[in-house]
């Protein structure tokens, strides 16, 4: 799949503003909930998302460079799916954290196609119905150093790995060229891909208890890196609002925006894949 994703850095900028606006605006506040989120060891979140997904893929043939599928174009694009994702965060000292993410997403589709797909040595046929799954997993475990952290603000600097599990399925009748080039007929084929990726990110991550209830923070995060046959890029950009509508609990409404890029040659999966998702989620937050 052709995709040329290239990073915005409005992300980090508003991170930046907000980071410049505690230090000239934050007084002392009345402690509260939000304040909690500032500074207590443990904070969950765990919410619904509605999402946009964007999602082109070629997966080449044994002798052939194949076009690229836009899958949301082809099959639509799952807006009306929900899915879950789930945050955690650890500070071990108020300047030392560990932080874990995981998303899982999966979109399953019925379409009767207008042209022929080609999916690895596989051509859908045009006019006839096929079937796709596509599905994707994330996991992010990150070491977080907050460089300034006070009571109601701290802004933080985070290096981690970000692991994606990606698998896409295509069936319906199709014709397979084999490795001496015959042609045959199949009928209802299945062809499945999948690309564990293991990314490395750096990001950026501020939070401000604005109110003795409200809280808002902003996080990006982006790394490119080529090792071995995995050529990928990541970025990431959330911000959020929190009500504390008691001391430990509270409930939110995000948006975040995830693509990731990766050019792979293995023999699970030779070709390029883009996902990306955008949307609203709407959490319940804890901290203790």
């Amino acid at each position: 799949m052709s995709a040329s994703t290239s990073f915005k850095f409005g992300p980090l900028l508003l991170c930046g503003v907000l980071s410049a606006g505690f230090a000239s605006s934050a007084s002392a506040q009345n402690a509260g909930g939000a304040q909690g989120l500032v500074n207590d060891s443990f904070v969950f979140n765990l919410g619904g998302f509605i999402v946009q997904t964007d999602t082109k893929a070629r997966l080449n043939g044994q002798s052939a460079t194949n076009p690229d599928v836009d899958f949301d174009q082809t099959f639509g694009k799952g807006s009306d799916q929900t899915r879950i994702r789930a945050d955690a965060l650890w500070r071990i000292t108020p300047t030392h954290h560990v932080r874990f993410m995981w998303f899982d997403n999966k979109i399953t589709r019925s379409r009767v196609i207008d042209q022929n797909i080609q999916w690895g040595d596989y051509t859908f046929q045009a006019n006839g119905q096929v079937d796709s799954e596509r599905r994707f997993s994330i996991y992010e475990l990150a070491y977080e150093y907050a460089f300034v952290h006070k009571p109601t603000y701290e802004v933080a600097g985070s290096l981690g790995i970000h692991y994606m599990d990606w698998s896409m399925k295509l069936s319906g009748n199709a014709t397979f060229t084999d490795s001496n080039g015959v042609v045959h007929a199949a009928t209802f084929a299945t062809r499945e891909a999948s690309v564990p990726a293991p990314l490395p990110v750096l990001g950026i991550r501020a939070g401000w208890a604005v109110a003795p209830d409200w809280y808002i923070d902003a996080q990006a995060q982006y790394f490119q890196l080529k090792i071995n046959n995995i050529d990928g890029r990541v970025t990431d950009f959330r911000t959020s609002g929190t009500w504390m509508f008691m001391r430990n609990f509270g409930v939110g409404l995000g948006w975040n925006r995830f693509v990731t890029t990766i050019d792979v040659e293995k023999n699970s999966f030779n070709g390029r894949a883009q996902i990306g998702y955008s949307g609203l989620q709407l959490f319940l937050t804890g901290s203790f």
